[in-house]
């Protein structure tokens, strides 16, 4: 029996059920906890779909990140009567994912603030991805100004739950 291929296969169904647990958890946690904004012309959803999104870009990497929030929200955008978003949330929180694993993986330094950073770059990828997306679907430069909060909200709650515990997530996982 060949070990190095037995390892790869091992890795790459690894990698698969990692991939597929947080597409799962991205999908529920934006599916089941969260509230729609009465404010704005569309008003907006807070969800906590990105906790385990940026878990899985700090703990498992940027690959793993960008699956979870392409996947996991776009899925949620298909399924939940949000289906005109689902190609700009596949773009955006993909690029969340990718980005916030990318320097939580690259970026030297204390992690919390590594961490921190990469959270406040997802949030801006986030803030100007959906602004874009609004423009375009409603043709209107003035209205997305409307969603930014709840967009901000998402984030940094998000982030004040997930910058905290990856240390110690990331200790007993790997």
């Amino acid at each position: 029996m060949n070990t190095t291929l037995s390892s790869r296969a091992t890795n790459k169904t690894q990698a698969l059920v990692i991939n597929a647990l947080f597409v799962a958890l991205t999908l529920v946690a934006t599916m089941f906890i969260n509230l729609k904004l009465p404010i704005a012309g569309n008003g907006g959803l807070i969800h906590l779909g990105n906790v385990p999104l940026f878990i899985a870009a700090f703990v498992f990497g940027r690959r793993t990140g960008a699956i979870a929030g392409a996947f996991g929200m776009g899925m949620f955008d298909l399924i939940s009567g949000w289906t005109i978003w689902a190609p700009f949330t596949f773009i955006i929180v993909g690029a969340m994912g990718y980005v916030a694993g990318l320097i939580g993986e690259k970026v030297p330094g204390k992690r919390a603030i590594v961490y921190s950073i990469a959270v406040i770059a997802a949030l801006l990828i986030k803030i100007v991805g959906y602004y874009f997306a609004e423009v375009v679907l409603y043709g209107n430069w003035i209205a997305p100004f409307g969603s930014i909060p709840g967009n901000v909200l998402q984030v940094v709650f998000a982030g004040l739950v997930v910058v905290p515990l990856v240390a110690r997530i990331k200790k007993r996982i790997l």
